[in-house]
Order: structure tokens, then sequence, then C-alpha cells
């Protein structure tokens, strides 16, 4: 072999393995591990489908051997949330999931470097203090909103029970964005001419309580989002004397006749795929405005439909 073919098969080679190196850099880049702190507020059927599609989300995404998820419940509890996102924080998480409000301030207070991300909150702005809320928090926070439309809910009360006078508004006075939420509402349904009463209870030991009270003086009641509410259905059921519209399917499923219902799974998805883009490096958090569930749909139950016999129009779906 002469010369020149030598070096030119030598210089071959070593573009070959150039090539092989680059490549071989490529897959260890894609191939990066992350590590995600989730903190729940508490257990129950709509914050667990929630963090059932985060987490769905960014295996599909990354590849379930690519990230560890170090999530924990603080069943109710605030200090616990705090507990658990200090932890998140002091082991150098990439980012937090923070799924419902009582996490996403925690969170927030925890630290203003690693990014966080909250999922099944009604109302940023409320929730973390922000006066004239734009729809993006800006800093190292972002998320989805779970908030269905109240003026679509108080005019579904209305819908269903058009000779109601009296509608009882209860939920626990440690959520914020319920508070938001009766706020609202309450001011459709005066709008419209119902006589509206609050009702609020502090924790489980006074739920049942409260919505006694609130079932003796009215005929309606109206239960916005609220995860002390959704961890009790079964015992504001036992308690209800009065057909229930609830804020969310979870509340509905358990003792209401009907809500404007969202999907928490795919809510979540949504977050997820926010939280992908923000590991990648293909977004910036700070920018990121808050999204919502495009679509809610009209929903029933009807076992609490049947017991208060009420006639469900045709373009409501049946929960099942």
């Amino acid at each position: 072999m002469n010369i020149k073919k030598l070096t030119a098969l030598l210089c071959a080679v070593v573009m070959v393995l150039s090539l092989a190196a680059c490549g071989g850099s490529g897959d260890k880049a894609e191939n990066k591990h992350y590590t995600v702190g989730i903190c729940q507020l508490v257990q129950h059927e709509a914050l667990d489908a929630a963090t059932k599609g985060f987490r769905d989300a960014i295996t599909d995404a990354l590849g379930a051997e690519n990230v560890t998820f170090d999530e924990q419940n603080a069943a109710g509890d605030s200090a616990t949330c705090a507990t658990i996102c200090n932890g998140f924080v002091s082991s150098g998480v990439d980012l937090i999931l923070a799924n419902a409000t009582g996490a996403l301030q925690a969170a927030a207070a925890a630290t203003k470097d690693i990014p966080i991300l909250g999922t099944a909150v009604t109302e940023y702005g409320v929730a973390l203090g922000i006066d004239n809320f734009s729809g993006t928090v800006g800093g190292n926070i972002s998320g989805t909103s779970d908030l269905a439309p109240l003026d679509q809910q108080a005019a579904m009360l209305t819908e269903l029970f058009p000779d109601a006078k009296n509608v009882g508004i209860i939920y626990c006075s440690g959520e914020a964005n319920s508070v938001y939420q009766a706020d609202v509402v309450k001011a459709a349904l005066e709008k419209s001419g119902c006589t509206v009463n609050v009702y609020k209870f502090a924790d489980t030991n006074d739920v049942v309580s409260v919505t006694a009270a609130a079932c003796d003086a009215n005929d309606v009641l109206y239960i916005p989002t609220d995860n002390t509410a959704a961890s009790c259905a079964e015992a504001i059921k036992s308690a209800a004397k009065k057909p229930i519209i609830a804020g969310e399917e979870g509340i509905c499923k358990g003792c209401g006749v009907a809500t404007l219902s969202i999907d928490y799974y795919e809510l979540g998805r949504t977050t997820g795929e926010m939280a992908v883009k923000i590991l990648k490096g293909e977004a910036d958090i700070s920018t990121m405005a808050i999204e919502y569930y495009p679509n809610p749909v009209k929903k029933y139950n009807p076992e609490m439909a049947t017991a208060y016999n009420v006639t469900i129009p045709s373009d409501y779906e049946a929960i099942g």
C-alpha cells in the first residue's frame, strides 16, 4: 500500500472514530439522570390522578430509567409540606412538583432556585399573594390550574335547581383558593337572585356539623374545589340532606349531584410536559404562563341525581 492510500485510510478511520465519539457523547447527554421531588398535600382521587399524569408524561418523554421520583404525601398538614420541600432542597432535586396549594406555598418558601411546578392549584395569585396576577408567576415557579369557570358552575346550579332560593356554600377556612372560589360563585348566584349563605369548617373534625347546619338553612349546597372537602366527601354525604353542586369530580363522586369537571390526569400530564421542557433546557420557567384545562365537562352522579329526583339534561356525562 503506498503512502497516499495509507494516509487516506488513516484519515477515514480517525473520522469514523470521531463521529462515534460525538454520537456517544450525544447519547450520554440525552440519557442524563434527573431527580424530581413530588410533594402532594393530601391523598384523594383528584390529586392522585394529577401526580400519576405528571409522572407518566415525564417517563414517556425521558424514559423511566432516566428519572427518579421522590414522591411524598403530607397527609393534609402544611407543616409536613414544609418539611418535605426543605428536604428536597437539601438533597438537591432537579425540579419540584407541588400538588395543591399548600404544597406550592411550602415549596415557594423553601427555594428560589430549584424550578417549582404547581398542579391542582386553583388560583396562583391568591396562593402566592400576588396582586393583579397577570398569569405568569415569574422567578422559579409556574404550573397548571384546576380552576373550572366559576360563572359556569353557578349557572349549573341554577339550571338544575331553578326553584332554589337559598344556597349554602361550604369550604375549609384554611384554603385560600376556596375563599376565592366562594366569593366569585356567591357574587354570580346573588346576581341571579339567590340568597347565599357561607359556612366554613376548620378541618375534618367539624365538617359534619357545618354541613348539617348548612342543610338546615338552604335548598342547595355548593362546595368549591377544596382539598379538605375532597378528603372527607363521604362524611359530608352522611350529613347532607340537601343536593350538592361540586367544584370538581372527586367531591361530586363522593357526595354531589353534578359538577363542571376537569380531567386531573390530563392536567398532571400537561404539568409533566412543562417539566420535560424545563429539565431539558428547552424553556425558561420564569416566562412560562400558568396553563388551564381547556374543555371542562358537565358531569353528574347518577346515584345522587336519583336520590334527589333531579332531571339531568342530555349534555351531562355520568360519572362512572
